[in-house]
């Protein structure tokens, strides 16, 4: 994969509403996105490049809207951690649709950013602008992404990315997606926003079962005579891969584990008996 840098000092000032989305992924540690180019969208283009200089987050160049969800869906695969992935106005989202089903399917994290407009019809070129702006584009995915908004103002923008990091990445993690208006991303501002304390505001921790519970899950455990244990969507830590493992053995249990859920358990393990195959 090449890696382009960009040529003089990127500008620090934060000085257009697409500069904010730009600076928000970097302040949440999004190291990349990936993305199909579409003129909705070149706001934010311009801001990964000119604002950012392609560093933090450096783009990954997609041929198709589906390959750059695919890629996001394979880094949260792989890391546990939400990447970023750009999707060109309407047509561009219709393209990435199976993926974000996809990504929704398996529970993954993962930042989806798209665009429209300009809202404001006076702003429209002839035609292609208009072909190309939605009043609610987030409908063609509402009912498989976590969370989605088309913020308004610079304000909002700012509000609206603090909270689709936060919600992408609170357990069950899914993707998010925000609308970015064409006009906004283009529009001047006379000063930077109020940036949030990002460590107010971050994902809290996996909910557990009561200590009663546990404790009663345990002799129920113990007592069994021919514990099977079926793996399920498991941490992928390997302190978590070594207790699981433990656990097996402890019990004498055989472990069935999922296609779809990787890092579940050791297939050559003695107690693995095999995958299940879903119907």
């Amino acid at each position: 994969m090449r890696s382009d840098k960009i040529e003089g000092k990127p500008d620090d000032k934060v000085g257009w509403g697409s500069d904010i989305a730009a600076a928000m992924l970097r302040r949440f540690g999004i190291p990349y996105v990936s993305l199909n180019p579409g003129a909705s969208y070149r706001g934010l283009h311009d801001s990964l490049v000119n604002h950012l200089g392609n560093e933090k987050p450096s783009m990954v160049l997609a041929l198709h809207e589906d390959h750059a969800v695919s890629i996001a869906h394979g880094y949260a695969k792989a890391t546990g951690e939400p990447m970023a992935c750009v999707l060109h106005s309407n047509v561009g989202l219709m393209h990435g649709m199976m993926g974000l089903y996809n990504a929704w399917c398996d529970r993954v994290p993962m930042i989806v950013l798209g665009a429209t407009g300009p809202l404001d019809a006076a702003a429209r070129r002839p035609w292609i602008d208009w072909i190309h702006t939605s009043s609610d584009q987030a409908e063609l995915i509402r009912s498989f992404v976590k969370w989605d908004n088309q913020p308004s103002s610079a304000e909002a923008l700012v509000e609206s990315m603090a909270r689709a990091n936060l919600l992408t990445r609170t357990e069950p993690t899914a993707p998010v997606y925000i609308c970015l208006d064409a006009g906004l991303q283009e529009s001047s501002l006379e000063a930077e926003p109020d940036w949030p304390n990002l460590a107010r505001i971050e994902a809290p921790s996996p909910s557990r079962p009561a200590k009663a519970d546990i404790a009663k899950a345990a002799k129920i455990l113990g007592e069994a005579k021919r514990p099977l244990i079926l793996m399920g969507r498991t941490d992928w830590s390997q302190k978590s891969w070594d207790a699981r493992v433990e656990l097996a053995e402890r019990l004498g249990a055989v472990v069935f584990t999922d296609l779809k859920n990787h890092a579940a358990f050791p297939t050559d393990h003695p107690a693995h008996i095999a995958p299940t195959i879903p119907r």
